[in-house]
This record gives C-alpha cells, sequence and structure tokens, in this order.
C-alpha cells in the first residue's frame, strides 16, 4: 500500500517505474531535489532564486572573494548542519537494504544520505562537513573550523536574517574585517572539501560512481535536472548498457527524452511509494 496518495498520472508514472526496476540492481543518482524537504534550497528547481555560485577560479585568484566565501558559509553552516534527512533519503536506506538499491551517488553536499544510514554513498562533489588545505591537503572537521571563525570574528553574526543557499552559504558583501582561518600545519588557504563551479571531479570519486553504474541493471535519477555535466557521463554509461533509466524530478531534465519513465512529482512522496512496491 502506498503511504501517501499520489495524482493518477503520477500513479501511472508509478507504476511504469516499478516495471522497469523490478527485480534489478538499481544504482540511485540524487541532486538537489532530493533535500529541498529537509530545508535546503535547490539551485534550479521551479522557483529557486537565480544564483551565480563562486567558481574555483574566483576563490584562489582573490584574498577578497575567499573572505566572501568564508563569511557567508559561516553564516549558513548552523542552519545547513541542522538539516536532518527526509522520508526520501529513509526510503533509499530501506531500499538498500532491501538489496534493491546497489549504492547512491549524489551531487548533494549536505551528507544527508549517510546520516539517514545509506551504506555505500558517493560523494560526487565532496562534502561541507570536511575542509581541506589547498597547500598541504590536511583535512579538518568542519564544526572546529567553524569554531575557529566565530572566535576570530564575533561581530559576524545573526545568521537567521540571511537566506541560505543549496551549499550552506548565504550572501554576504561586508567582509573587509573579516578574519580567514588558515592551515594550523602550513599557514596556507583552506577551502571546504567540495567540488566549486569550474572545479574538476576527482578522478577516483567518478570512479567509484562510474563502478555502481557498471554494477547495476537500472539507473533511477531522483531530484537532479542534469545540468551538471557529471550527471549526464553516467546517464551516457547507463544508457551505452541499455539500463533502465528512470528519472523523478520535478521540472524538465536534460535526461527526459532518454528515460524509460519520468516522474513528474516530488522526491520525498515518490521514493516513499517506490519502497512500498519494491521491498
Amino acid at each position: 500500500m502506498l503511504t501517501a496518495p499520489l495524482e493518477p498520472a503520477v500513479e501511472q508514472q508509478l507504476e511504469a517505474a516499478v516495471a522497469a526496476l523490478r527485480g534489478r540492481r538499481v544504482a540511485v543518482l540524487t541532486g538537489a531535489g532530493v533535500s529541498t524537504d529537509s530545508g535546503i534550497p535547490d539551485y534550479r528547481g521551479a522557483g529557486a532564486p537565480v544564483r551565480t555560485p563562486m567558481t574555483f577560479q574566483m576563490f584562489l585568484s582573490d584574498l577578497e572573494y575567499r573572505k566572501r566565501y568564508w563569511a557567508g558559509s559561516q553564516l549558513g553552516w548552523s542552519r545547513f548542519d541542522a538539516a536532518r534527512p527526509n522520508a526520501g533519503h529513509r526510503a533509499l536506506v530501506d531500499l538498500e537494504l532491501a538489496g534493491a538499491v546497489n549504492g547512491i551517488i549524489t551531487q548533494n553536499v549536505d551528507g544527508l544520505h549517510l546520516r539517514a544510514g545509506s551504506q555505500r554513498v558517493v560523494d560526487l562533489h565532496g562534502t561541507m562537513d570536511r575542509v581541506r588545505c589547498l597547500t598541504c591537503g590536511q583535512l579538518y572537521a568542519r564544526t572546529d573550523i567553524s569554531d575557529r571563525i566565530a572566535a576570530a570574528n564575533p561581530w559576524l553574526t545573526d545568521p537567521d536574517s540571511q537566506e541560505l543557499g543549496p551549499d550552506g552559504d548565504v550572501v554576504i558583501t561586508n567582509v573587509s574585517d573579516f578574519v580567514l582561518p588558515e592551515c594550523t600545519v602550513c599557514g596556507g588557504a583552506l577551502k571546504p572539501d567540495i567540488v566549486f563551479f569550474g572545479e574538476f571531479i576527482p578522478k577516483v570519486k567518478f570512479s567509484e560512481a562510474s563502478a555502481l553504474v557498471q554494477g547495476a541493471d537500472a539507473l533511477l535519477i531522483a531530484g537532479s535536472s542534469l545540468v551538471v555535466n557529471s550527471g549526464i557521463r553516467l546517464l551516457d554509461q547507463a544508457m551505452r548498457r541499455k539500463l533502465p533509466v528512470v528519472i523523478i524530478n520535478r521540472g524538465v531534465t536534460k535526461g527526459d527524452g532518454r528515460a524509460a519513465v519520468k516522474i513528474e512529482a516530488g522526491t520525498s512522496e515518490t521514493l516513499s511509494a517506490l519502497r512500498e512496491l519494491l521491498t
């Protein structure tokens, strides 16, 4: 029995998705739409504000950009870190435990799949709860860096008055007095351990994602518009192997024309329904 009523058109799409996925090992690719019900906004979903995220080149080239990024990220971190897994994340955990899903590939940096209990997760774009030195590679827990920033910048307060972004940052302009965190090992510049716009996904990460698709009999894409190249490359791999592809997303994606089934609905309720029907 389904956990919540769905529109008739969505029920038909769901039935087709079940027929495509049942009895197959399913690799799952998730995007920002999976986390919106946890309070983390989407970059490109319906109603999402137009944003111009900072590129890796901007971050590297200018001290002012690094100050602006870290100040905004500090303001948004407490709310980003407080986000909790939603019904969609939990449904994927159950599908993995039941053997229907062989792993999760996520474009999200919020760590919510791991918090929900998913066992095999490839975080294609990294995760916000780690910080890396760009010079020596030393890793830090984000909470420790946040504490250091707060101690050095006690004036940086009132995060609730700012609009949270998909990567846990907010827009801030007055950063002239901001004190940047530095690596305690070598004094180098620090950066959250995520892939910025204009930065390449580490080869080992993409290899792990490819291995999940290669080991699957179907691909389920949830909450991604597939605008980012990494998602399209994984879709291409699935198509070359003639795997059935199911897409769940509100709004158009770049893979709609190649999907066996497109479900035009929210990810939380649809993934919950799939759990009921596939386990």
